[in-house]
């Protein structure tokens, strides 16, 4: 009778396909459906091992962290979302507040992932959970820069550096990222007095993504720059000749070791507000936090896992060496985007 009624349903509404795709979902319970931000090749055998371990398929949507964000708020309550991935602490933050996640309470999840690593829990359990992260380096090249002038954050805005410094976008997430860190760190007016040094100390209007500052680095069009470690942690790994060249020019750092310590951002996941299939998508999320995924971040993606006890076989993470990370909250960091995007419109950092 069920099926008759919605058959008939069907007949009347513009949303025949979407009701019977709910219904038969429903039925099944076995399906996830994720819409992620990663878009790295080794993450296919982290969601065909949970698969595996679990029985349940996961149906994926791939678009970068704005376009998810952007797709969440159109479907609203339609959304067949039930857990989303993001690669930043400022989106994460940016979808919290906007209301496109559920708070969850996991004992597992709470055990494992470090407080600090977490959204902010106002009475129904953390909205999100990070389960990677990435240092923000200095990179520079070694023949035109001395490592001792670019061992700090604060030291990319000294006039010494002045036609040498390479940046992606000011409003980039990774960028927004760490200076929503300094913000934290050295207080607005300080900060935005940081970033009219880093935009004179420019050696071309910021472009490109990380690999190019590395490179651009290598070829010596700039003298320093910032990158994502994950981005060097693959050049470091290749096995072509023209990436082996260019990590042989620079030399790389973890900034602020005798300060607040490197910048970190991270990568999270969350059970999406209108989740059809919650205690699969809590399920999946805890699995994130496992050994064996976590050693996917690790080997696959040359990220660093947020739990502490897994053993991490990386060469090209263990070359960079143990080092002081800050401990300032992801979720205070995203909270000043807002704040740093207004700074880099009055600075001019494009």
């Amino acid at each position: 009778m069920r099926a008759l009624s919605l058959s008939l349903r069907c007949v009347l509404s513009l949303t025949c396909a979407g009701l019977l795709a709910s219904a038969a979902q429903a039925a099944d319970n076995k399906v996830l459906n994720l819409y992620s931000a990663r878009h790295y090749q080794t993450d296919e055998a982290l969601y065909a091992n949970f698969t595996k371990q679990t029985g349940i398929r996961i149906q994926r949507v791939d678009a970068d962290d704005a376009g998810i964000l952007a797709r969440l708020k159109s479907e609203g309550t339609s959304s067949p979302a039930d857990v989303v991935l993001l690669v930043d602490a400022s989106r994460l933050w940016r979808a919290e507040v906007d209301g496109l996640f559920q708070g969850i309470r996991s004992p597992v999840l709470e055990a494992k992932v470090p407080a600090q690593l977490r959204g902010k829990d106002s009475g129904q359990g953390s909205p999100w959970f990070g389960f990677s992260t990435r240092a923000r380096m200095v990179i520079y090249n070694k023949q035109m820069v001395s490592k001792s002038d670019v061992d700090t954050y604060e030291k990319l805005a000294n006039p010494k550096l002045q036609g040498k410094l390479c940046t992606r976008s000011g409003s980039h997430p990774y960028n927004l990222s760490l200076f929503g860190a300094m913000t934290e760190r050295l207080g607005a007016p300080a900060t935005e007095n940081w970033l009219k040094g880093l935009v004179a100390n420019m050696a071309r209007t910021p472009k490109g993504g990380d690999t190019d500052q590395i490179k651009a680095t290598a070829s010596g069009e700039c003298g320093v720059a910032l990158v994502n470690s994950y981005y060097l942690a693959r050049m470091l790994r290749s096995n072509k000749s023209e990436d082996r060249d260019a990590v042989e020019k620079i030399g790389y750092l973890m900034p602020d070791q005798s300060g607040a310590g490197t910048h970190m951002n991270i990568a999270g996941g969350a059970v999406a507000r209108y989740a059809q299939n919650r205690d699969a998508a809590v399920k999946f999320l805890e699995y994130l936090a496992s050994d064996s995924a976590q050693a996917y971040f690790a080997d696959g993606n040359n990220e660093w896992p947020v739990v502490k006890t897994v053993k991490i076989t990386n060469p090209a993470l263990d070359s960079f060496g143990a080092f002081k990370t800050e401990t300032t909250p992801a979720s205070v960091i995203g909270m000043n985007q807002v704040k740093v995007q207004q700074m880099l419109d009055r600075v001019g950092y494009k």
